[in-house]
């Protein structure tokens, strides 16, 4: 099973509701899919949507560096040599991670079409279903309880809030859903780098001080201030954690080897694929440190990479890849499978996704 061709299209999903975070806003998803065609008729699916403010990469960017760039060096290589694969989709540039991302999924979808594997019992198979969250997006507090109870009555138990943007509108915010869920109802916060470390430290401690029960708190500092990330750690009780901070292993290596958070939330599209994740995850578990398996405004096919390796792998504890489900419609055929609040992991060999319906190739240039 040898790679002969690797194509790129575009889809674009329009979201159930907007998307709002203390960096972004979006209305519509819109996604890269890659085809990876062997010479036997197989194609390995990968995905890979443009987060500017996060990854830096844009559409272009990624379409180029895999059609121009990391591509052909892997063209001809045998799926088997899957590891070789690997190391040369990472070494082929520097950065561009949702690229490398989208190829290192498709490339594990083949491995497991070949030998008739699904990619979770690949990553371990230690569950077949796995629970997610929901994000509730910024907003004034009556919308967002609006929003929390719309997604308890789906089924959510777990509930990701997007702050960040004002401390004392935030610590409102809180309340008014905390009041509104009642004390079984896990709350976690995301403040997307939306606080300095002081700030942020005064924030948590009213909530504490105020029994909101917050489970966890996500990058409530700057991405590059880690000594911010680890005064904020080592000052309160919630368990913090890494996103923006950790991209790749060296990343998390350096976060774990200062002990300047509780958690780590591991994205495919930064650290670059099932691989670097993987190696991240490794890292957590053998320095005691729980992952979350998060994810950026994708379709399924990077949802069910991502559950694949959560449901795999004991290090990663909980999840929030709610994306495929924030989303109006579903052009991907086959992948998980949602039953309210659980992610179904499939049956089928690889990712198990048989098409993407009204797929095209895109012209980036």
């Amino acid at each position: 099973m040898k790679i002969t061709d690797i194509r790129v299209g575009i889809v674009r999903i329009p979201l159930k509701t907007p998307f709002v975070t203390a960096l972004r806003r979006v209305d519509t998803a819109e996604d890269l899919i890659i085809k990876v065609i062997t010479d036997d008729g197989h194609t390995g699916w990968g995905n890979a949507p443009a987060t500017v403010v996060i990854t830096g990469d844009s559409h272009a960017s990624v379409a180029s560096a895999i059609k121009d760039t990391i591509g052909p060096q892997i063209l001809g290589m045998d799926i088997d040599d899957r590891e070789a694969i690997l190391q040369r989709i990472q070494h082929s540039m520097v950065h561009n991670t949702s690229a490398k991302a989208a190829l290192d999924i498709a490339v594990h979808d083949l491995f497991g079409q070949k030998y008739h594997l699904p990619l979770y019992r690949f990553f371990g198979g230690l569950r077949q279903r796995i629970i997610s969250d929901l994000t509730v997006s910024l907003g004034e507090p009556e919308q967002m309880v609006q929003d929390a109870q719309k997604a308890i009555q789906a089924g959510y138990t777990n509930l990701k809030l997007k702050v960040g943007v004002d401390a004392a509108l935030d610590i409102r915010r809180v309340r008014a859903i905390r009041q509104a869920a009642g004390p079984h109802i896990a709350i976690r916060l995301d403040a997307n780098q939306g606080w300095k470390p002081k700030e942020a430290v005064r924030t948590i401690r009213r909530m504490e001080d105020a029994g909101l029960n917050i489970e966890l708190i996500e990058q409530p500092v700057a991405a590059s201030d880690v000594e911010g990330l680890k005064f904020v750690t080592d000052h309160v009780d919630t368990p913090i954690m890494a996103d923006e901070s950790a991209f790749s292993p060296g990343d998390v290596f350096h976060l774990l080897a200062i002990r300047a958070c509780d958690l780590i939330n591991i994205k495919l599209m930064k650290a670059g694929g099932l691989g670097p994740a993987s190696q991240i995850a490794s890292m957590a578990q053998a320095s005691g440190i729980d992952c979350m398996m998060g994810c950026m405004l994708e379709s399924k096919i990077g949802i069910t990479a991502a559950a694949s390796l959560s449901a795999g792998n004991p290090a990663i504890a909980i999840n929030d890849l709610d994306a495929a489900d924030l989303m109006a419609d579903d052009p991907i055929i086959g992948g998980i499978s949602y039953n309210r609040n659980e992610l179904i992991l499939p049956q089928a060999p690889g990712l198990g996704i048989t098409a993407v319906a009204g797929w095209q190739e895109w012209d980036y240039r």
